[in-house]
């Protein structure tokens, strides 16, 4: 199986970043670089296409989500703006519907999929038409690109005014379904999927949103896929896929802090118990907080996502 994916020039350097410590010398003819590492083969190119081969590479794709150019691509996580209520085969809608940023919309968005540590944090909020202008006014964005100080001042007002609702996979759940054979992209597409569901539950009467907006982290037809085969129902409301949703509808910027917003106070009660900060991200920060925490003899999967390549850095720091 295989992914490509299109990124932006600070995300081709992201990604060699990422696999620093499993380049492939010499690298192929025409290719900026190609690394191997857990079963996937990474291939990057000037042109910034990511190609990524292997048994899941939609898994390994998710981590650069946030780098990906807004232009659809042949195959992959692209900016596809598809609706996926349309049926299989057909050509994909090139984009949103004119008005849509107005429009009445439950948007979600997740935190945590490329991090060692922490949870996996999905969230999904309405944000009816008479409270767009409004949320725009606060200044609602994607919490990539706001501070930790603005997230907690935000998120307060999406809890007391707006119907939401989170799902929040710690370390230890987050491990026992991926042992079970359910890969991170499987778990994000029932989570976003959870979330719509519970937010139309909990709207009143006479509430009823015009659209869902998924920020996209695989193609709808996988992300149908992934519902069908675990038996999920899908919401009978238009829904749609595209990539930086946040710039597209202010529910998913709204969804994006929430779900920063409960990260992070995960994070904080994780590094309570470590005793230590836990890192952010997958660096080589973390490797050295995971060998520190072997070293003191805690349950690293209470932590971590364990699958990641950190564990084995870390454990090779004990020797």
């Amino acid at each position: 199986m295989q992914t490509v994916i299109l990124l932006t020039k600070e995300g081709l350097k992201k990604a060699k970043q990422t696999y620093a410590d499993a380049l492939v010398r010499p690298a192929p003819a025409n290719s900026l670089f190609q690394a191997k590492q857990n079963g996937q083969t990474i291939t990057a190119y000037r042109s910034g296409k990511l190609l990524i081969q292997g048994k899941e590479p939609d898994q390994e794709a998710v981590r650069f989500k946030q780098y990906l150019l807004a232009k659809p691509t042949a195959t992959g996580l692209s900016a596809e703006r598809a609706n996926p209520q349309r049926p299989s085969g057909k050509k994909p809608r090139t984009a949103l519907p004119a008005g849509f940023a107005d429009w009445g919309v439950i948007g979600s968005d997740e935190v945590g999929a490329g991090a060692y540590f922490g949870p996996l944090t999905t969230a999904a909020v309405y944000v009816p038409r008479d409270k767009v202008a409004e949320l725009r006014k606060l200044g609602f964005a994607d919490s990539k690109t706001l501070t930790d100080d603005k997230i907690k001042k935000l998120a307060p007002y999406i809890i007391e005014n707006l119907p939401y609702h989170i799902v929040n996979l710690t370390p230890d759940f987050y491990n026992q379904k991926q042992e079970s054979g359910q890969n991170v992209v499987a778990m994000k597409a029932l989570s976003h999927n959870f979330t719509h569901n519970q937010v139309l539950a909990k709207l009143t009467d006479g509430q009823k949103p015009d659209a869902i907006l998924v920020d996209q982290f695989v193609q709808g037809s996988s992300y149908y896929r992934y519902l069908s085969k675990n038996r999920q129902v899908r919401p009978d409301v238009a829904t749609y896929f595209i990539t930086k949703g946040e710039s597209e509808h202010v529910a998913v910027a709204a969804a994006s802090v929430l779900a920063r917003y409960v990260e992070l106070k995960s994070m904080d009660e994780l590094s309570q118990e470590a005793g230590m900060p836990l890192p952010i991200g997958a660096g080589k920060e973390a490797d050295k907080t995971a060998a520190c925490l072997l070293n003191q003899g805690k349950d690293l999967r209470h932590f971590a996502k364990l699958h990641f390549a950190n564990t084995k850095k870390a454990q090779a720091l004990l020797h």
